[in-house]
């Protein structure tokens, strides 16, 4: 292996214990909510790589919003995976893995935050050096119970899981030891985004970022 295919991204994911996770269709919101959930103590944003303007809101993001610390998601080839880092993102988050696309991000600096839902999945990904992973889908493949038990067998293994999360079921993730951070997308819902509420936004922000890993 040429690289470590996850330089500084442990430090990146220690910033929050949320990571919002979010689809941004226009482009005139991505500069505000950025800031509304940065100024909210969430400086880590995933921007899903699922509508025709998610490249151009990442690029507003990285050249607009001061501290901002900014990822792509929903990555599944190697020509999105350059996109990213062209594109000015310090991470891409996949929703799995596959040879080409881990193969891919050997030959790139962005890091990679790859998925897995299965023991056999993260061990796969940790024979090609990923120590830090995405659990996904987090709810439905068996939640924080489910994560608790991969970790006494996988110690060395730490999940950012994403999918289903409730503020009311976050801090059940977030007192397990192999969880670094948590995805999710309740702090900025489609309607506040369409409506502009970035105060409202901001404040959803703040209460989550108070789920402190404990």
């Amino acid at each position: 292996m040429s690289k470590n295919p996850q330089q500084g991204l442990e430090s990146a994911l220690l910033k929050a214990p949320i990571v919002p996770v979010m689809v941004i269709d226009d482009v005139k919101h991505a500069v505000p909510l950025a800031r509304a959930l940065v100024q909210g103590g969430l400086p880590v944003l995933e921007i899903t790589l699922r509508t025709p303007a998610a490249l151009d809101c990442i690029k507003a993001i990285v050249a607009e919003v001061e501290g901002a610390i900014v990822g792509s998601g929903t990555v599944l080839t190697p020509q999105q995976l350059r996109h990213s880092e062209k594109a000015g993102c310090v991470f891409a988050v996949s929703p799995g893995s596959t040879g080409k696309l881990l193969g891919a991000a050997e030959d790139y600096e962005i890091s990679l935050l790859p998925g897995a839902a299965t023991a056999s999945e993260a061990m796969a990904l940790l024979e090609w050096g990923y120590a830090l992973q995405k659990f996904f889908p987090a709810e439905q493949a068996g939640g924080a119970p489910y994560l608790a038990s991969l970790s006494s067998p996988l110690p060395q293994i730490k999940f950012c899981p994403t999918g289903g999360i409730t503020p009311a079921l976050a801090p059940s993730y977030l007192k397990l030891a192999n969880v670094i951070t948590l995805g999710g997308s309740w702090m900025a819902p489609k309607a506040l985004v369409k409506e502009g509420k970035w105060h409202e936004i901001e404040m959803l922000a703040r209460e989550a970022a108070a789920l402190r890993k404990t």
